[in-house]
């Protein structure tokens, strides 16, 4: 897989994946588990992208901005140069919640010379199943689905619309924008809105690092794995995501290709546990939230993932259409897994629950869903820890006896054993 060299741009609600040479290959909207507006990662000729078309002599840098979730990428041939800035919104607004629209922001600025490109805007919207219309209409340019399911898309710019659905060739002559949407904008949109959108952004995700707890070596990779960490969670939930694509194969031309936009307990918790110890336990707290909100029930069955809105049904399909990342099919959405079993996931759920009630601070009513989830959770462990597994690999054959899986459910009744100690209880 050697171009899989892609930058991460998101805003908790939804993700996109930039190129090196600065085209958005993937992107679901309104959300992360959402059909594809742009899925050129799974199919070059029918998935879709929005990338600047340069000629030969310019030179192409990246990088993101320090300590952000926000890409540069630069084009450059000496005497002309520009520099495109994408993030998706973030930043928290006047009332403490936060604002994350569906939106991607390109902000093009002008270095130096009078550079020139052009704009290959090719939405294929609903994983490009059906045909998309392109039409311009006084204030965006509209794309939206004729046949099959109906959606669309919002273009804006303050480039000539005509030129950019044209792929006509643009002279950069001062700094420019265009913002994609998954929503029609209420109000106007113009360059000096998508500036300030851009700095609060940029202040948010700085002061979010700021906060990560710093180490002596290898401080800047930690800072870029936390920050990537932190994109992939869902602000409405409190989910984590295992990736934000689907059907990256393990091998190309390999059938093992998953769709991993769901939120996997075990995978999750590890996360959420990381993200703790670098000093940011809100995210924990949500987690947490999100495991109790999706087992309400005592006699509840926990699955081993679930969707990002705590769906419980992930009934897998594919995508025949789609050719797959380097013609490696099928193209899976959904994941058969969610109806296997795997015995570890209930060790590394309560080693973070364990780890709330020891570092964090927990309401009572809290305390109390979590104690039930606890007594639920050891109840499964003693029933069918002896039992075979799917086992971490989640392997689609046979049950199998799997040591980690055995190791994890003592964890499991070790730690509901230290939970309620603290709690002055002893039996579970």
């Amino acid at each position: 897989m050697n171009n899989l060299n892609y930058g991460i741009i998101g805003n908790c609600q939804s993700a996109a994946l930039i190129s090196e040479k600065g085209s958005i290959d993937w992107c679901c909207l309104p959300i992360f588990d959402s059909a594809s507006v742009f899925a050129k990662l799974l199919d070059d000729k029918k998935g879709g992208s929005l990338s600047f078309i340069i000629t030969d002599d310019y030179s192409i840098s990246q990088e993101y901005l320090w300590q952000t979730n926000i890409l540069s990428t630069t084009y450059d041939n000496g005497i002309d140069a520009f520099q495109v800035i994408d993030f998706m919104p973030r930043y928290q607004q006047e009332d403490g919640s936060y604002y994350t629209p569906p939106d991607i922001i390109r902000f093009i600025r002008l270095l130096k010379g009078r550079p020139q490109f052009s704009v290959q805007y090719d939405p294929r919207l609903e994983y490009a199943s059906s045909k998309v219309f392109t039409t311009i209409e006084e204030e965006y340019i509209h794309s939206q689905t004729k046949d099959g399911k109906y959606d669309s898309l919002f273009l804006y710019s303050d480039l000539n619309y005509s030129d950019i659905v044209n792929q006509q060739t643009i002279t950069l002559t001062g700094n420019a924008y265009l913002l994609v949407s998954y929503h029609e904008k209420l109000s106007p949109q113009s360059l000096d809105r998508c500036y300030l959108k851009f700095q609060r952004t940029k202040t948010y995700w700085m002061d979010w690092s700021e906060k990560t707890t710093r180490y002596p070596i290898y401080q800047n990779e930690i800072v870029r794995s936390a920050l990537t960490l932190k994109v992939l969670s869902y602000e409405k939930s409190g989910a984590v995501l295992a990736a934000a694509t689907t059907s990256l194969p393990e091998t190309i031309g390999e059938v093992r290709n998953w769709d991993y936009r769901f939120c996997w307990i075990r995978d999750a918790s590890m996360v959420i546990k990381v993200i703790a110890d670098l000093g940011h336990p809100l995210s924990a707290r949500k987690f947490l939230q999100f495991v109790i909100n999706t087992i309400p029930d005592k006699d509840e069955k926990i699955q081993i993932m679930y969707g990002i809105n705590g769906e419980r049904d992930l009934t897998e399909s594919f995508l025949d259409h789609l050719d797959g990342y380097q013609n490696s099919q099928p193209v899976r959405i959904g994941n058969a897994a969610y109806i296997q079993k795997q015995n570890d996931i209930y060790g590394i759920l309560m080693e973070v629950i364990y780890r709330q009630f020891v570092e964090f601070e927990t309401t009572l009513e809290n305390r109390e869903e979590l104690w039930t989830i606890i007594k639920g959770i050891t109840k499964i462990v003693e029933q069918h820890w002896q039992e075979p597994d799917k086992g971490i690999w989640e392997l689609r054959t046979e049950d199998r006896h799997f040591t980690f899986s055995k190791l994890l459910c003592w964890v499991a009744m070790d730690r509901a054993i230290k939970v309620g100690e603290i709690l002055g209880r002893n039996e579970l």
